[in-house]
């Protein structure tokens, strides 16, 4: 039996990572789910939040938001609308978009704007907690 799988990272603007790995977490729309070798079959949507992979005794982070997850003959695909590695994202913006979307959701006029202030906060807490995540972990190089 395997004791790895692959896991693939892309966007519809390029593929974010294809590396080996032992473990996958993952941010589905109804929770997160993990991932180890030989996993059975099976499709995920994807929600907002953090992808982490362990290789070895190091854990990485990407954020991740929108898309599906495919598991199957040991091996993870991702496909994301967003997916950006710890080391990609820009604390300044993601703290700008965060007091932004806090702005527009304290004006939010119908339930259509509140919702996508909301959204908007959603991702840049994400981000801001991926970029922490792989501090704290010793990983913003990956």
């Amino acid at each position: 039996m395997a004791s790895k799988l692959l896991l693939e990272i892309v966007t519809p603007d390029r593929k974010v990572l294809s590396q080996e790995v032992d473990y996958v977490g993952a941010p589905g729309i109804e929770g997160e789910f993990g991932i180890m070798a030989n996993h059975i079959p099976f499709l995920s949507a994807l929600g907002v939040g953090n992808l982490y992979f362990k290789d070895g005794n190091r854990t990485h982070y990407i954020f991740v938001s929108g898309g599906f997850a495919e598991v199957g003959n040991n091996k993870v695909t991702i496909l994301a609308e967003v997916a950006e590695k710890a080391v990609e994202i820009d604390i300044a913006r993601a703290q700008k978009a965060q007091e932004k979307a806090k702005a527009r959701l304290a004006k939010a006029q119908d339930r259509i704007e509140s919702a996508r202030a909301q959204a908007a906060l959603q991702r840049a807490l994400a981000r801001l907690s991926c970029k922490d995540a792989a501090q704290k972990a010793g990983t913003t190089t990956h």
